[in-house]
């Protein structure tokens, strides 16, 4: 047996066990890309790195030996800082997006390309699930949204961007139309109550979300009926009534009560809501056509003053969004300030400290080139973009929506949350563009039947799939071809995808470290 330190704590272990191993005994966990049980240890990645304590020098610790006496540290600053270059470097020579470029273009950050797909599958109650997941108001939003989603559409480069907006919109009146289809349900009540200061769509959103949590919430607004400028400012032939109603109508199935012609002034606000509600959220419009000024907030330049990240203002317990905050042209700005709000509020009201929604490391590498277009059309079908008669105003049939939704050319990666690349690129703070230089490779995609994709500019060259390829010996499995800077993973001797694995497919994919082999 051998004995040695690791963060100094007295491990034993067999000889001939890594370093790597002997530290799961201590409870630590070092990160790893290009490591497999029971395969042979490439040590490519170098994101296993510890530090020698007697040496000072830093060793793959999948690659080496415990010996006698050894003490190892597992993390430090050098050790930190020398990880994330290796994934730096690793980042520099990857092409790929984490996020398909639509999604961080809605300032609500809906998950997109699911829905589509989930549309495209006739599987409209998990769409509604996907969709409310982020906006609380998807019909309204069908109906006004100027949709900076299409226009990060990548499908704009093939002929038209894919109608997103009214899709979305689609599945919302699918939801309202059929009786089979559930929404999301509230939690247990919490007992806490909470003021919503205005009507419109950042106070409707707030309230959607903060009933889901299982709080009661009351909206007051000084107008004779809910909506604030979705009902005030918005004309019927952009924005019928009846849209409009079904939102209010199902968050007021929810629990919401409204108290409409209700003006709040100071006192009021001083002595009614702050008094009786464990929480308030302030979304009343344009500073400018508010009494906000009298209420003894912070004011800033463009409105009332808030955390930018948890939208709390100068009181404990208060919270403000939509345009109080800063007047915008777009609703889907307010209702997505509206969800974080609340979020922000169920925090508080959870005994927590509001914080931002962490938002992971996003790889991204723009535009397609020409001949990547190819490539991504063979995700998709050749249809345009299908435009109905009036606009936003129709609807999609189930058969045109499917259609529509099967335009989606797939720019997301199918491993989003469990690419290694990505978790530690995120955890380490990696940089994307440190050593990036000269032209990026293009993309490439290769179909194994219905089972995996393989995408090599996403590869790390961990010889993971050449490994297990090797071990079912009646398959010619990847291999490695070239050397140096220029070795790739791919199919050797022009053999194509489908010629050289079979079942050991979804072994690849599912031990890949990164989106480079995924399941289709």
């Amino acid at each position: 047996m051998i004995n040695l330190t690791i963060n100094n704590i007295e491990v034993q272990v067999d000889e001939g066990t890594s370093v790597l191993t002997a530290t799961e005994k201590t409870g630590v966990k070092i990160p790893t890309m290009c490591f497999l049980k029971g395969m042979s240890n490439h040590p490519s990645c170098m994101i296993c790195l510890v530090k020698d304590e007697q040496t000072g020098k830093l060793h793959p610790s999948c690659a080496l030996p415990a010996s006698e006496g050894m003490k190892i540290i597992t993390d430090d600053d050098e050790i930190h800082s020398a990880r994330k270059e290796a994934l730096e470097l690793l980042l520099s020579d990857h092409v790929g997006d984490c996020e398909a470029p639509c999604r961080p273009s809605c300032p609500a950050n809906m998950n997109i390309p699911l829905m589509n797909r989930l549309i495209s599958e006739e599987q409209y109650q998990e769409a509604l699930d996907i969709v409310k997941q982020d906006i609380a108001l998807p019909l309204i939003l069908g109906y006004i949204c100027p949709a900076p989603c299409e226009k990060a559409c990548r499908r704009k480069q093939v002929d038209e961007a894919v109608s997103i907006c009214s899709l979305k919109k689609k599945v919302a009146e699918t939801g309202f139309e059929d009786e089979t289809i559930l929404h999301p349900q509230k939690q247990r009540s919490t007992g806490k109550k909470v003021a919503i200061i205005g009507s419109g769509p950042a106070g409707l959103s707030a309230a959607y979300y903060l009933l889901l949590y299982g709080h009661n919430c009351t909206i007051f607004d000084r107008n004779p009926e809910p909506g604030g400028s979705l009902r005030y400012s918005i004309p019927d032939e952009q924005l019928p009534k009846n849209a409009l109603d079904k939102e209010i109508s199902l968050i007021e199935k929810l629990g919401c009560k409204f108290n409409v012609d209700y003006n709040i002034t100071a006192e009021v606000f001083n002595s009614d809501i702050k008094g009786q509600f464990d929480a308030v959220i302030i979304a009343m419009g344009n500073s400018d056509d508010s009494n906000i000024a009298t209420f003894g907030f912070e004011l800033g330049r463009y409105g009332l003053i808030t955390d930018r990240k948890t939208y709390e203002v100068n009181q404990s317990g208060i919270f403000a969004c939509g345009n109080i905050i800063r007047s915008r042209k777009m609703a889907v700005t307010s209702v997505a300030q509206g969800k974080a709000a609340a979020r922000s509020a169920n925090m508080y009201l959870s005994g927590q400290v509001p914080e931002a929604v962490h938002r992971l490391f996003n790889s991204k590498f723009g535009l397609l080139v020409d001949d990547e277009i190819n490539e991504y059309k063979k995700e998709t079908i050749p249809d345009l973009r299908i435009e109905l008669p009036n606009g936003k105003l129709d609807n999609f049939s189930d058969e045109q929506a499917g259609i529509e939704a099967s335009r989606c050319m797939h720019c997301d990666c199918r491993k989003p949350s469990t690419c290694k690349l990505r978790i530690y690129a995120d955890e380490y703070g990696a940089d994307q563009k440190k050593y990036k230089f000269g032209n990026r490779k293009s993309i490439k995609k290769y179909f194994q039947n219905d089972t995996i994709v393989f995408e090599p500019e996403k590869c790390i060259k961990c010889n993971l799939c050449v490994e297990i390829c090797a071990k079912k010996q009646d398959v010619v499995g990847f291999t490695s071809i070239g050397r140096g800077f220029d070795m790739e993973i791919s199919m050797p001797m022009n053999f194509s995808i489908d010629e050289i694995i079979t079942d050991v497919a979804t072994d690849c994919a599912n031990h890949c470290p990164t989106g480079a082999i995924s399941l289709k």
